[in-house]
C-alpha cells in the first residue's frame, strides 16, 4: 500500500503546540508514530498533492535565505539547540515556502539526519551552502559557520541590489517612453494623417518618414513584437545549451566599454568573497575552487577557475594560478594573494579584495545612475520633439502659405 503524506497538529510532553508532516499507511498509523515520539494529536489531515502539472515549485528569495541563516546562527550562538532554534524560526514565519522548509528540515532533524544533509533535499540551498554547514558540524563551530555564510550572502544580496536598482530606473522609463510613442504612432498620427490628406500638398520628408512607421506598427506591429519575443527566446534557450556561444557572449561582454570593467568587478568580488569565506572555513584551497566555479555566472571566469584548479593540484600557488588567466582577473587580486600566501592571511586578503570591489562596483553603479538620469531625458525629448514636430511641421507650412 502506498504511504500517503499528512499534517498533524498536537502538543508535545511539555505542553507546547507541535506541528509538522509524516508519512503514514492510514491516520491511525500516523497517530501512532506521534505516540512513539510522545506527541499527542489533535488534529491529522491528509494532504492531498496536485498532479505534476499544476505543481509550482516554492521559491525562496536570496534576502530570505540571508535573514534564516543570520537568525539560525544567532539562535545557535545564544546556546539554544538546534532543534529549538528550528521550531523558533517556524513560529516566526507565515505561510510561505520558507515555513514549508523550515518543518521539513526538522521533521528530517528529528528522524537523526544531519543538518548539511536535510538541506540538500531543498534546492534553495546549493554545494557551497551545504559544504560549509558540513564543515561548521564536522568542527563543532557551526555557529561560526552560519554567520560567515550570513555575512556572505548579506554581501552578495547587497551587490546584486545595487546593480538592479541601477538599472531599474532607465528600464522603467524607456519601457513607458516606449509604450506613449507607440500609442501616439497607432492612434494620434493616423488622426493627423488624415487632415494632412485634405491639404493636397506634399510633406516634409521627417512626417514622411513618422507616417510610415505608424502604418508599418499598425500593419506588422504585433507579428513583428512576436517574432522579436521568439527570436530572443529561442536565442537564450540556445546560449544556454551551447557552452561554446556563452563562452564568446560572455566574454564579449567583458569588452564593452561601461559594462565590461563593471562586470569584471562584479565577478571578481563575488569571487574573492566566497572563495574568502570557504577558506576560512578550512576547506582546502582545490577543493574551494571546485565549489566556486560557477559562483560568479561568467562563463570566461568559470573555465579560468577550473584551469587553477588543475594548477593547484600540479603544485603552483594561487597567485601563479592567477597571473596566468590572461588579465581576467586585476593585478590587485594577484598581488594580494601573493602577500595572503606569503603571510599565512589569504582569507583575510581576499576578504580585502572582495571590499575593495564591491565598494569600486557601488561608486561605478551611482556614478552611472547619475549619468543615466539626464541622458535619458535628452533621449526622450528629442524623440518626442522629434515627433511633435513632425506632425506639426506641415500646419506651420500651410500658415505661411496662407
Amino acid at each position: 500500500m502506498a504511504k500517503h503524506h499528512y499534517h498533524w497538529v498536537g502538543h508535545d510532553r511539555t505542553g507546547k503546540r507541535v506541528s509538522g508532516h509524516l508519512e503514514a499507511d492510514h491516520p491511525d498509523q500516523a497517530r501512532e508514530l506521534l505516540r512513539l515520539k510522545r506527541i499527542r494529536a489533535t488534529r491529522i489531515r491528509r494532504h492531498w498533492a496536485m498532479p505534476s502539472w499544476m505543481h509550482v515549485k516554492p521559491n525562496i528569495q536570496s534576502r530570505d535565505m540571508a535573514r534564516f541563516t543570520r537568525q539560525l546562527a544567532t539562535l545557535l550562538r545564544a546556546g539554544i539547540p538546534l532543534l529549538q532554534a528550528f521550531d523558533a524560526l517556524d513560529r516566526g514565519e507565515q505561510a510561505s515556502a520558507m515555513k514549508v522548509m523550515l518543518q521539513d528540515v526538522r521533521t528530517k532533524l528529528e528522524q537523526g539526519v544531519p543538518l548539511h544533509q536535510a538541506l540538500r533535499n531543498h534546492a534553495a540551498f546549493d554545494a557551497l551552502y551545504c559544504n560549509l554547514v558540513m564543515a561548521g558540524e564536522l568542527s563543532g563551530k557551526l555557529d561560526t559557520l552560519l554567520e560567515r555564510i550570513a555575512f556572505h550572502l548579506e554581501k552578495t544580496e547587497t551587490l546584486r541590489a545595487s546593480l538592479r536598482s541601477a538599472l531599474m530606473y532607465p528600464i522603467a522609463i524607456l519601457t513607458v517612453a516606449v509604450v506613449v510613442l507607440t500609442l501616439i504612432l497607432v492612434f494620434v498620427v493616423p488622426a493627423f494623417q488624415t487632415i494632412f490628406s485634405s491639404f493636397g500638398a506634399d510633406l516634409p520628408w521627417l512626417t514622411h518618414v513618422v507616417i510610415t512607421l505608424s502604418e508599418g506598427i499598425k500593419q506588422h506591429g504585433a507579428a513583428a513584437l512576436a517574432a522579436g519575443l521568439s527570436l530572443g527566446w529561442g536565442l537564450k534557450l540556445l546560449i544556454q545549451k551551447n557552452t561554446n556561444w556563452q563562452h564568446h557572449l560572455h566574454g564579449l561582454l567583458l569588452t564593452i566599454p561601461i559594462a565590461g570593467p563593471l562586470t569584471r568587478h562584479a565577478c571578481t568580488a563575488r569571487w574573492s568573497r566566497t572563495l574568502a569565506t570557504l577558506f576560512a572555513a578550512g576547506i582546502p584551497l582545490a577543493e574551494a575552487l571546485s565549489a566556486i566555479v560557477g559562483v560568479t555566472g561568467n562563463a570566461r571566469f568559470q573555465m579560468a577557475t577550473q584551469a587553477m584548479q588543475h594548477q593547484l593540484i600540479r603544485g603552483q600557488s594561487l597567485s601563479q594560478a592567477l597571473a596566468s588567466t590572461q588579465g581576467l582577473f586585476p593585478l590587485m587580486v594577484v598581488q594580494m594573494c601573493a602577500i595572503g600566501e606569503e603571510s599565512g592571511a589569504l582569507d583575510t586578503m581576499l576578504e580585502k579584495t572582495a571590499e575593495h570591489y564591491e565598494r569600486d562596483v557601488e561608486n561605478t553603479v551611482s556614478r552611472l545612475t547619475t549619468l543615466l538620469e539626464p541622458s535619458i531625458m535628452v533621449v526622450l525629448g528629442l524623440l518626442i520633439g522629434g515627433l511633435v514636430l513632425a506632425l506639426y511641421l506641415p500646419i506651420f507650412q500651410m500658415g505661411q502659405v496662407i
